[in-house]
C-alpha cells in the first residue's frame, strides 16, 4: 500500500506579516537566495573543472565577489561539495550497475550458446532418437505461439545480444560524459561548528525565535541580523495510507 508522509508547516506570526503576506525573514530569504545560488553554481563549476580546489582561497573569493561573510561562504562551499560528491557517487554506482548487467548477460549468452552447440551436436547424429544419453534441449512445439522452443530460445538470445550492445554503449558514453549538477534557485544552506554558540554563528534558534546573520550584501536593507518567532511546532510524522 502506498503512503503519504504529512508534516505540519511552520506557524507564521500575524504581527510579522507585511502587505504581501510575508514576514521580514521570508523577504530576506527570498532576497538572499539568488546570491547564494550564484555562489553555489560558481563553486560547483570550480569543483567540476578538475582544477585543484583550495577551500580557503575559494572562501576568500566568494566573500569578495558576492559580499558575503566567511560563514555564509562556508555554507555555499559545503552545499556545492555535497552536491558534486553526491553526483559523482551516483555516477559510480550507475556504472557499477551497468557493468553488473553486462557481466550477467555475458554469462547468460555463453551458457545459452553452449546449450545450442550441444543440441546441434546431438541432433546431427542420425540415430539421435535411439540415444540413451538424451538431449539437454529437447525440441517441442507450441500451439499457442505457433513456434518451437528452439525458435523461441534463439529469439531470446537475439534480444539479449541487443541489450548487451545497448549496455556496452551506455557504459562507454557514461565514462566520458560530463557530470551535471542541479542547483536549486530557492535554497540557502548554512553550516556550524561544535565550538560556536548554539552550534552556529550564522543561524541560531533558542526554542521560540530564529535569528539569522545577514550577509554584507543585504545589510543595508535588512540590518545585521533578522529574526522571526517561529516557536515550537508539532512534527506530525504519521503516515496516511493512500487507497
Amino acid at each position: 500500500m502506498a503512503t503519504i508522509t504529512y508534516c505540519q508547516g511552520l506557524p507564521t506570526p500575524a504581527h510579522e506579516l507585511n502587505e504581501l503576506g510575508l514576514t521580514d525573514f521570508e523577504m530576506f530569504l527570498d532576497a538572499y537566495a539568488p546570491i547564494f545560488m550564484a555562489a553555489n553554481i560558481e563553486t560547483v563549476n570550480h569543483l567540476l573543472s578538475g582544477v585543484e580546489f583550495k577551500k580557503s582561497q575559494c572562501n576568500t573569493h566568494l566573500q569578495q565577489t558576492y559580499r558575503i561573510n566567511k560563514r555564509h561562504a562556508n555554507g555555499a562551499i559545503s552545499s556545492a561539495k555535497g552536491r558534486v560528491d553526491g553526483n559523482k557517487e551516483h555516477r559510480a554506482l550507475h556504472l557499477k550497475t551497468i557493468e553488473g548487467k553486462i557481466k550477467s548477460i555475458s554469462a547468460w549468452l555463453n551458457k545459452a550458446e553452449r546449450k545450442l552447440v550441444l543440441a546441434r551436436k546431438f541432433y546431427a547424429n542420425k540415430k539421435w532418437q535411439q540415444s540413451k544419453k538424451g538431449c539437454n534441449f529437447p525440441i517441442s512445439s507450441s500451439l499457442k505461439y505457433k513456434s518451437t522452443n528452439w525458435q523461441n530460445f534463439r529469439f531470446q538470445i537475439h534480444n539479449k545480444k541487443r541489450k548487451f550492445a545497448l549496455f556496452i554503449n551506455q557504459l562507454e558514453q557514461l565514462k566520458v560524459k560530463h557530470i551535471n549538477v542541479s542547483v536549486p534557485d530557492a535554497d540557502v544552506f548554512v553550516v556550524g561548528s561544535k565550538d560556536e554558540s548554539y552550534g552556529n554563528h550564522v543561524c541560531q534558534w533558542d526554542g521560540s525565535k530564529i535569528t539569522f546573520r545577514v550577509p554584507n550584501c543585504r545589510e543595508s536593507r535588512f540590518g545585521q541580523t533578522i529574526s522571526s518567532e517561529i516557536g515550537d511546532f508539532n512534527r506530525n510524522i504519521n503516515r496516511l495510507p493512500v487507497l
